[in-house]
Parts: structure tokens; C-alpha cells; sequence
């Protein structure tokens, strides 16, 4: 329970309507979750706006509104408070409501287009290993050191991401590690959280359907550097074009990782093989179980924020030997000398990415079978670029559904396939459903080859007109493998 104002400390007040001397129990922005004693924040979404619901909330016991525009009509003895910015209000107050709880551990962000779950959840890996009680918060999942909880969002809403980290610093969690995405950082979601430091991956085509231009999504993860205190410190990619880009306005300190130019953190691949690598990190030699050289790249990161944090670098070494892969990023089963791959690629970049390791790992004799769709209800303009890097890197490609979500599968392929050029179109197969189209992939394979099925990775659904149903990559080519050799 706490004093409303008291939870308006730092928020920017446009004009106050009743008392702010009242005692608040719960934050919402859904007024369905409205209850006696809630402040509710009226949100302009990009599906609905909140202020059509103040009435709702009212009703349901909300005695305190937030809002960017007074309804035309105010409630007696309902208190509303008038802002410029509801999404940042709203960040702010829950961090106040949990007595801002980012200031009491070491949070460190990740953004960028690919590695960003990877990156943050070998950090949490890493830093456990070290001995060190951490929480996470990602796409796979949400930790609070050693339990586990579900993730419905790369970036939680501002409510979420309070609790949890209040939760972390009531549970001993000394740091936590965040992914923030492109969505998060522009809805103000991580606004008034203190940053201990953050990290740069990479920025490649997506989220164009959300953010409108390139440019604008470059400002979207720029946003996260901007804000970042001076006591804070920011690691980004220096061998990504727009690395130096994120870091022009940040006052933290800026430090670098790379493969190929000068660097702070300095990084290379010694030796290449399917299950593992031996790579450089800065001074020590170290044996990984990742492969790929996106990889070498996500451990030169955790590696560099690490040594940010004032940690031993032998010890640091040591314990990057120990990781494991995420869920759903270059997760691989072998049959009869079969591999089947499963990863989350689900851009142009992430795709190239991994099927650039396949080509480094390969001997040739074999064939690269790719798996691959597009999301429905999202960024159109990645579609046919996916199927043209997909034949490009592929012995044979299967175009499938993803999430089709509300789309019609087969125009998602039809978009696919103007990608496809005519000299690739002879090894294209679509197959509109997915189970099927993993199967077929399985069937096709022989020993020795490479099947990747890309996509969705670690989800284990599909969503199909709305609906959700149990759908896993990795279960199910396990499943296909196991069929097509019994033990």
C-alpha cells in the first residue's frame, strides 16, 4: 500500500483533479484488473486506447485515474491525474510503487536485433556459475536465481518488470540481466529503471511494421544508450556498422567487443566443429559447447560485461567453458549421422547468420535441407528475403508457416516466393503445414546431411487464427528422427 502521492514522485503532472493524500493498493493498466483502491493508467496502445476504459476502471473500483486526456464527464471523488506521457507515468510509478527496486542490484540491459535472449541468458548462466545469485529477465524465461518463471514478452510491461526485480532484491539477487527490446525501449517500458550497464548485439531488417522506417527502429534501441547514467557503462558491437552509432549520446562509458577491429574485448575462432569451438577471449584460450560465429560474438559480450562488473578474468574464462546453449538457439539432435538443427533465426541476418556456420562446419558431401516460414501479421518486407538467403545456403528449402497468427499461410509463401529466383526455384518445396513440412525435411534427409528448421526455435506453440496449440520444433524432428531410426 502506498501514498498516491508519494508514487508521483518525478512523474511530470500536466494538472491534478481531487486529492493525491489516498492510499493506493494496485497499479493497472487493464481496467478489467481494476480493484477497490487501484490506480488505473490510461495507455494509448497500438491496438486500443486506455481512456475508453476509464469508466470501466471506475466501476470496478479504481479510485485514482491517470490519463493524457480528462474524460469529458469526471467522477465524484475519483482523482485524476493529467500527463504528457502516460507509457512513461506508468513507468515511473511502478518503479516508485516498488520502491525502485533496479537501483538495489545491478541491472544490465541487452538490445539488438539477434542475441539479445542468447547474450542475457549466458550472463545469468555466467554469473551463476560464478557464484553470483542473479535473476533474468527474457523471451525464454524469467529467473529469480534458480526458480523459473513463464515470459509472455521479450520485455515485460513496466508492473511486471518491478515486481520481479522487488522480488529479485527480496530473494538476495546481488544482479539481473535484461533483455530490452525495440518494442519495450518505445513504449517506455524500461523508462526509470537505473542501468548498471548495457549492451549493443547487432541491428538488421525488422520490426519495420512496428517502427515504420529503418531509422526510427534504429532510434528505438538508441533510446536505451541514451538514457544510460554516467556512472553506468555501455559495451557495444564495434565490428557492427552502426555499433559507434548507438554510443554518439550515451554519458556511460563506452567499451567495445569484436572479431574483426580493434576492440577492447578481442575475440577469434581457433577451430570449428559441430560440437564446439575453440575461440580467443582476449588473453585465455577457452573450449565452448556454442558453435557459430554469432556466438563468439554473444560471448565476447558477456565476457567484456563480466570484466565491466570487476570480475576475475581467468575466472571468468573458466566459467564460460561451462555453458550451455539456450533453448532454441542452434539446439541440434543426431540420428544415423542425421542432424536436425533447431533455431529461432527469424530474420534475413539471423538466417545467414546460422546457416554461414552450417556452410563452416560442412564437408560438402552432405545436403543442407532448410525448414523455414514467416510470421504472419508482421513486417511483410523481410518475407522474401528470408526465402532468397534460405536458397541461397540451402541444398533444398521447405517453405512453411511460422505463426500465421490472422494471415492466410499461403500468401505469406506467395510472398516468400518472389524472393525465390528462377534458377533457385527447382529446389523449393511448400508445404503449408509445418508439421508436415519437418517430417517431409526428416523423410528427405539421409545420412550425414544437415536439416535446419528455423523460425520458432524455443516457442512451444503455433498460433493459427488466433488460437494457440502445442507445437515444438525440437520435440517433434526428435519424434521424426526416432521414427524414421528405431533403436
Amino acid at each position: 500500500m502506498k501514498l498516491l502521492k508519494d508514487l508521483l514522485y518525478g512523474v511530470s503532472l500536466l494538472d491534478t483533479i481531487g486529492t493525491t493524500h489516498l492510499a493506493v493498493s494496485k497499479i493497472t493498466f487493464n481496467s478489467k484488473e481494476a480493484s477497490r483502491e487501484s490506480l488505473f493508467v490510461a495507455i494509448i496502445g497500438t491496438q486500443v486506447d486506455g481512456h475508453k476504459y476509464i469508466g470501466a476502471a471506475i466501476e470496478t473500483g479504481a479510485r485514482a485515474i491517470i490519463c493524457e486526456n480528462l474524460p469529458s464527464e469526471t467522477a465524484e471523488g475519483i482523482t485524476y491525474i493529467l500527463v504528457k506521457d502516460s507509457h512513461a507515468a506508468l513507468a515511473k510509478i511502478a518503479s516508485n510503487f516498488y520502491d525502485e527496486p533496479s537501483k538495489k542490484l545491478k541491472l544490465i540491459g541487452v538490445t539488438g536485433t539477434n542475441g539479445k535472449t542468447t547474450t542475457s541468458t549466458l550472463l545469468y548462466q555466467l554469473f551463476t556459475n560464478l557464484g553470483e545469485k542473479s535473476g533474468l529477465l527474457s523471451t525464454v524465461d524469467i529467473k529469480i536465481g534458480k526458480e523459473s518463471f513463464p515470459a509472455s514478452h521479450t520485455t515485460p510491461d513496466p508492473i511486471q518488470i518491478n515486481y520481479y526485480l522487488n522480488e529479485m532484491v527480496k530473494n538476495g539477487c546481488k544482479y539481473c540481466f535484461m533483455e530490452a527490446s525495440s518494442h519495450g525501449i518505445a513504449q517506455k517500458r524500461t523508462y526509470a529503471l537505473h542501468f548498471t550497464g548495457a549492451v549493443f548485439t547487432n541491428i538488421s531488417h525488422d520490426h519495420l511494421d512496428y517502427h515504420g522506417s529503418f531509422e526510427n527502429y534504429i532510434k528505438a534501441k538508441k533510446a536505451l544508450f541514451d538514457n544510460l547514467p554516467k556512472t553506468a557503462f555501455m559495451l557495444t558491437n564495434g565490428d557492427e556498422r552502426h555499433g559507434m552509432t548507438m554510443a554518439q549520446n550515451t554519458k556511460a562509458k563506452v567499451r567495445t567487443y569484436s572479431i574483426s577491429n580493434d576492440s577492447d574485448y578481442k575475440g577469434r575462432i581457433l577451430e570449428h566443429q559441430l560440437n564446439g569451438m575453440l575461440i580467443k577471449l582476449g588473453m585465455h584460450e577457452v573450449w565452448t559447447k556454442l558453435i557459430g560465429t554469432f556466438n563468439v560474438y554473444n560471448l565476447l559480450a558477456i565476457y567484456g560485461v563480466a570484466i565491466e562488473l570487476e570480475k576475475d578474468p581467468l575466472q571468468v574464462a573458466t566459467a564460460i567453458s561451462s555453458l550451455n546453449s539456450v533453448a532454441g538457439r542452434f539446439q541440434y539432435i543426431q540420428k544415423n549421422d542425421l542432424t536436425a538443427i533447431v533455431d529461432y533465426a527469424h530474420t534475413p541476418d539471423a538466417l545467414e547468420n546460422v546457416l554461414g556456420t552450417i556452410a563452416k562446419i560442412r564437408t560438402k558431401n552432405e545436403k543442407v535441407i532448410t525448414v523455414v516460414g514467416c510470421g504472419g501479421n508482421r513486417d511483410t518486407t523481410k518475407r522474401p528475403i528470408m526465402a532468397k538467403v534460405a536458397c541461397e545456403n540451402s541444398d533444398q528449402v521447405i517453405l512453411t508457416s511460422d505463426n500465421p497468427r490472422f494471415e492466410d499461410p499461403q500468401s505469406i509463401i506467395d510472398d516468400m516466393m518472389t524472393g525465390v529466383e528462377m534458377h533457385q526455384s527447382h529446389k523449393v518445396l511448400c508445404i503449408l503445414d509445418r508439421e508436415q513440412a519437418i517430417k517431409t525435411a526428416i523423410q528427405l534427409g539421409q545420412s550425414k546431411d544437415i536439416i535446419l528448421i528455423a523460425g520458432k526455435g524455443h516457442e512451444t506453440y503455433q498460433e493459427i487464427k488466433g488460437v494457440r496449440k502445442d507445437f515444438n520444433d525440437l520435440t517433434l524432428a526428435q519424434e521424426m528422427l526416432n521414427q524414421k531410426y528405431p533403436s
